[in-house]
């Protein structure tokens, strides 16, 4: 049997196989952050998987980026999330929530009563994010306050309790991306001059305590974190990102982690061979795997898990493919983000091809 097929311990739970569904966003969500009920079938479908990590789900309003993406806030948003988690157990699948905080990749419109998108500093990020009006220019936003800071920590940690309350089995903080923990990490996004900024020690100190928060309320052992350095999306430019990551991942020990999830998208250094011996929990590769490839990384101890995005969204049934060497299918770009079920739960099984 191949080792990608073989079961793993993820902190609290044990995996099947060592097949991950990436977190990706695929904006099935009303405009309260509400999932349809389209998105218990999705994940219903790809509970093959040995884990499935659900797109980024905004841990309160402030958060939200993108029109039609979920949020773990509100009781309606929970019940709605206990109907997917309830499907996917029935399956015998597995399900972490990835909570996703936007931060200045957002737009007022998007925001509580209008206000600006927050962020470390009050630096307009280039480019546009979706809103119910189409694109719009991103603005300059918020700067938080150390007192604002603090409720966002404790935003996470509440929307960590809620995931399990909706039937979770841990959560994984986004911490890649762009988005505000990556934000506060990063030198060109980050040029305070407090207790948050400045030095690398500084910098980290937001995604660690947010880390701290979510592991003490729900417990480490359903605690993932992903992190992507040098994807540089969504205009996130760091002076010196090898030292940035070194002393994150170093100070990752203490908080014992259900795993570290790095994907990789065109980075020139090799942060696998950097960061993976400093981090004694499980350790999950992605970013433009195949199934060549990702055995290869299981079967050379290079990583515990591999996570799949585009090929799990196009193959409700990828684990029984890869299992057989079947042909897949390719994915519809121009479904990845529209409303209804064209290109989300249409996709065939091989059974039903």
């Amino acid at each position: 049997m191949s080792s990608l097929f073989t079961p793993v311990q993820m902190g609290r739970v044990v995996l099947e196989n060592r097949l991950v569904m990436a977190p990706m966003t695929r904006s099935r969500a009303d405009d309260d952050g509400v999932p349809s009920d389209l998105v218990a079938t999705y994940y219903t479908q790809r509970a093959g998987a040995g884990l499935i990590i659900s797109e980024g789900v905004y841990p309160e309003a402030t958060g939200k980026g993108y029109v039609r993406t979920p949020g773990i806030e509100t009781d309606e948003q929970v019940s709605a999330w206990k109907q997917v988690t309830d499907a996917v157990h029935a399956q015998g699948g597995r399900i972490f929530m990835q909570l996703m905080h936007s931060g200045r990749i957002s737009h007022p419109s998007l925001q509580p009563r209008g206000a600006l998108p927050l962020a470390p500093s009050a630096i307009k990020p280039a480019g546009q994010t979706w809103t119910s009006n189409g694109l719009q220019d991103f603005v300059t936003p918020h700067a938080l306050s150390v007192v604002e800071i603090a409720a966002v920590v404790e935003g996470y940690r509440q929307a960590a309790r809620r995931a399990i309350e909706a039937g979770f089995d841990g959560v994984e903080v986004h911490g890649a991306s762009g988005y505000l923990p990556e934000q506060f990490l990063s030198s060109g996004s980050n040029q305070r001059s407090d207790e948050y900024g400045g030095s690398v020690e500084n910098r980290a100190r937001f995604l660690l305590e947010v880390l701290a928060a979510v592991a003490t309320e729900i417990g480490s052992d359903r605690v993932g974190l992903k992190i992507s350095p040098e994807m540089n999306f969504n205009d996130i430019i760091d002076a010196d990102p090898q030292a940035t990551y070194t002393y994150l991942v170093e100070h990752l020990h203490s908080l014992d982690l259900a795993y570290l999830h790095v994907a990789l998208f065109g980075a020139k250094t090799d942060y696998h061979a950097l960061l993976r011996p400093l981090f004694d929990g499980r350790y999950l590769i992605g970013g433009g795997l195949d199934q060549a490839a990702a055995q290869a990384l299981i079967e050379n101890a290079q990583a515990d898990a591999v996570v799949f995005g585009s090929a799990f969204l196009a193959n409700p049934d990828l684990p029984e493919r890869l299992r057989l060497g079947a042909e897949l299918n390719a994915p519809d770009k121009d479904t990845f983000y529209t409303p209804g079920a064209k290109g989300y739960i249409d996709y065939p099984t091989l059974s039903q091809a």
